[in-house]
C-alpha cells in the first residue's frame, strides 16, 4: 500500500480532482477487471475501446481511485462515490507512466536499461544484449517479443502487448527484476509504445537503432509519424548505438542526439566505430574480422547469417558504451545465445532442415531468404503469412518477394484478430503473378500451415518457416489461443518415424 497525493501527477496536467485529493494505493491497473479493493483504475481512450465505459466496473471492484480525460463524467461519477477520487488529468496514459514509476519507487532508475528499436532485428538484439551482459557479469532480464526473462529464466508473466508493456506492467516488470538481484535490462521499444508514452519518463542508459522500413502503416498512416516515434527513444537515452548502414534512421540520429555514440557497419571501410568483415558463415556460426579503434580480431559467434552480425555488432557497441573493455567482450562472444524463433535451426530425423525465423516484413524476409539459400538443401519450402493484426498493405509484398525464390510456397495466417482467415490469405494471394501456381498452397490457420509444410518436406529439403507468431499463441478474435511451432514439428516427426 502506498499513500498517493495526486498532485503528484501535475505534470500529465491535471485539470481537476474530484473527492479526496491523496489516497492509500493497494495497485494500479488499466483494465477494470484487474481492479482490487483500494486500487487506482486508469480509463485510457484506445482504438477500440473507451476505458471510462468501464468505470463503473472498476467502481464496484473496489477502485479508489479514477484517472480519466472527461471532466463532465467523472464530476458525475463523484457525487455517487464522494470517498473515491476522480482524477481529470489532460494525458491519462503519461499519468499512468507517471503514477506507475512513483508506485514502484522509481525502480527503473536502479537499474541500467537498454532499449532497442528498430522495424527488424529488436528481438534479436535486445536477446544479444541480454545474453551478452549476463556473460560479462552483469545479471540481465529481458523485456520483448519472446516474453519476460530474469537473468536465469523466463518468468510467467501475462503480456499486456506483443512487444513493449504498458507503463503499469513495466515499471512492475523492473521491480521483479530488481527484487530477483538483476542489475539491467534489456528491452524491445516500438513504436506503438513510444506514440502511446508507455516508457514516458524512463532514462535509457543506452538506446540501440537496428534498422527503418515501412510496418505499423495500420497504426501510424504515415511512415514520418513512423519514424517520429522511433526517434523519441533516443531524446531519453544517454548513449547510443547507431546502424550506419541504414538509410532509413541512421542519419536522422546524430541530428537530435549529442551523447556517447558507438556506430557499426558491416562496411569494412566505413567510418563507423565498429565494423564487420572477411564474414564465413556456416550452420554451427560465423567467423568475422571485427575492427574497433583501428585494431582489427578475429572473432567467432555461434549465430549465423550477414544480418545477424550487424545485430551481434549492436550488442559490442552497448557492451563498450557500458564500459566493458573489449578483450572481455570479444572472449564472451563465442558462448552468445540467440532467441528462439530467431533462425532457430531443427534438423530432423531424415535430414530435413525446419528453419524457424519470424521474419514478418519485407525487408525481413528478403534479407532471410538471402541468407537460407548460402546453405546446402535439395528443395525449399517456405510458410509465408498475413498477420491479421497487422498492416494490410504489406501483405502481397511478401508473396512477391517469395515469388520464384522457392520450390513450394505455403500461404497462411498469422494473428487473424477479428478478421476471416480467407479475407487475410486473399490478401498475400493478390501479390503473386500466377497465385493459381501448383506449387503454391494455402492454409487458413497457423497450424495447418505448419502441418502442410512438413508434409512437403522430403530428405534434404530445407522447411522454413516465417512470420510473426508471438507469445506462444495466436491471437483471435481478441483471445490469445495456444499455438508452438516447435511442438507441431516434434509431434510430425515422432509420427513419421
Amino acid at each position: 500500500m502506498k499513500t498517493i497525493s495526486f498532485q503528484y501527477l501535475n505534470q500529465a496536467g491535471v485539470l481537476h480532482v474530484f473527492g479526496p485529493e491523496a489516497q492509500s494505493v493497494t495497485g494500479l491497473a488499466y483494465h477494470s477487471k484487474l481492479v482490487t479493493e483500494g486500487g487506482v483504475f486508469f480509463s485510457i481512450r484506445g482504438e477500440n475501446n473507451d476505458g471510462h465505459l468501464y468505470i463503473d466496473e472498476a467502481l464496484q471492484n473496489g477502485a479508489a481511485a479514477v484517472i480519466g480525460d472527461s471532466h463532465s463524467h467523472l464530476k458525475k461519477l463523484s457525487t455517487s462515490y464522494p470517498d473515491c477520487s476522480f482524477v481529470v488529468v489532460k494525458d491519462v496514459r503519461q499519468a499512468m507512466a507517471l503514477l506507475a514509476k512513483f508506485y514502484y519507487n522509481h525502480v527503473s532508475e536502479e537499474i541500467k536499461l537498454i532499449g532497442v528499436t528498430g522495424t527488424n532485428g529488436k528481438t534479436t538484439v535486445s536477446s544479444y544484449v541480454q545474453s551478452l551482459l549476463n556473460l560479462l557479469g552483469t545479471p540481465t532480464g529481458l523485456i520483448g517479443t519472446t516474453g519476460i526473462y530474469n537473468s536465469r529464466q523466463k518468468i510467467p508473466y501475462n503480456k499486456s502487448t506483443p512487444t513493449t508493456p504498458e507503463a503499469v506492467d513495466l515499471h512492475h516488470i523492473f521491480s521483479k527484476l530488481r527484487s530477483h538481484g538483476d542489475a539491467a535490462a534489456s528491452m524491445e521499444v516500438s513504436s506503438i509504445a513510444l506514440d502511446q508514452k508507455r516508457v514516458e519518463g524512463i532514462k535509457f542508459d543506452v538506446a540501440i537503432h537496428t534498422n527503418f522500413s515501412e510496418e505499423h502503416l495500420e497504426y501510424h498512416h504515415t511512415l514520418e509519424h513512423y519514424k517520429a516515434c522511433k526517434l523519441k527513444l533516443f531524446k531519453q537515452a544517454t548513449c547510443a548505438v547507431i546502424n550506419l548502414d541504414d538509410d532509413g534512421m541512421g542519419k536522422d540520429i546524430p541530428d537530435l542526439f549529442d551523447g556517447p555514440v558507438i556506430r557499426y557497419s558491416l562496411q569494412q571501410y566505413s567510418d563507423a566505430d565498429l565494423t564487420a568483415g572477411e564474414l564465413v558463415t556456416s550452420e554451427e556460426g560465423s567467423h568475422f574480422t571485427l575492427t574497433y579503434l583501428g585494431e582489427k580480431y578475429r572473432v567467432y559467434v555461434p549465430v549465423y547469417g550477414t544480418y545477424n552480425i550487424s545485430n551481434v555488432l549492436s550488442s559490442i557497441g552497448t557492451a563498450l558504451l557500458l564500459g566493458y573493455p573489449i578483450s572481455e567482450i570479444l572472449s564472451a562472444l563465442e558462448r552468445l545465445q540467440s532467441p528462439e524463433g530467431r533462425f532457430q535451426v531443427i534438423k530432423a530425423p531424415d535430414q530435413t532442415k525446419v528453419i524457424l525465423d519470424y521474419a514478418h516484413t519485407p525487408v525481413a524476409l528478403t534479407r532471410l531468404i538471402e541468407e537460407v539459400k548460402k546453405l546446402s538443401y535439395d528443395r525449399l519450402i517456405v510458410m509465408i503469412a498475413g498477420i491479421g493484426i497487422r498492416d494490410f498493405k504489406k501483405m502481397p509484398k511478401m508473396a512477391s518477394i517469395i515469388e520464384g525464390k522457392a520450390d513450394e510456397i505455403i500461404v497462411t495466417v498469422d494473428h487473424p484478430g477479428f478478421h476471416e482467415p480467407q479475407l487475410i490469405v486473399d490478401q498475400v494471394m493478390s501479390g503473386f503473378t500466377n497465385p493459381e501456381s501448383p506449387n503454391i498452397h494455402a492454409a487458413l490457420t497457423r497450424e495447418e500451415g505448419v502441418r502442410k509444410a512438413l508434409r512437403l518436406g522430403q530428405p534434404n529439403d530445407i522447411i522454413l518457416l516465417t512470420s510473426g507468431c508471438i507469445n506462444n499463441a495466436q491471437i483471435i478474435k481478441g483471445k490469445e489461443i495456444p499455438h508452438s511451432d516447435e511442438d507441431i514439428i516434434k509431434k510430425h516427426f515422432l509420427q513419421s518415424s
